[in-house]
């Protein structure tokens, strides 16, 4: 699946969205050639919607057992975001271009973040 999007003058905007069912992950291609590409399983567990955020820091929801989440659709949000419908049917977040953006280049610490909160909270990546 691929969609195109065009926003000048922003380069966090990506002109290329693919989703690999394969490989469960988002490929975001943009205008100065950078590629990043995320796995489902980040973006599900770092989804921006209320339920995993909360209303407030200490709301913040840890999610777990979601190694094997795929992407099932995204769809558009006008020019500034994209909702992503995951196959474990969480579908509430809206991921902001620069949200997006933030996670492609420093999904290390993303990941890192991500594994002390399991280890805190005693849960795993696994089901």
């Amino acid at each position: 699946m691929s969609q195109t999007t065009s926003n000048a003058g922003s380069q966090r905007v990506p002109v290329d969205l693919a989703v690999s069912r394969a490989d469960k992950t988002l490929t975001l291609t943009y205008g100065d050639g950078t590629v990043h590409v995320l796995p489902a399983e980040l973006l599900r567990v770092f989804s921006p919607s209320a339920e995993v955020q909360g209303h407030t820091p200490d709301q913040r929801q840890v999610v777990g057992g979601r190694r094997h989440v795929g992407i099932l659709d995204l769809e558009p949000i006008g020019h500034y975001a994209v909702r992503i419908v995951f196959d474990d049917l969480h579908d509430t977040g809206i991921y902001s271009w620069d949200y997006l953006w933030e996670l492609g280049q420093n999904q290390p610490a993303w990941w890192q973040s991500y594994e002390a909160d399991l280890a805190r909270t005693g849960k795993r990546r696994d089901p």
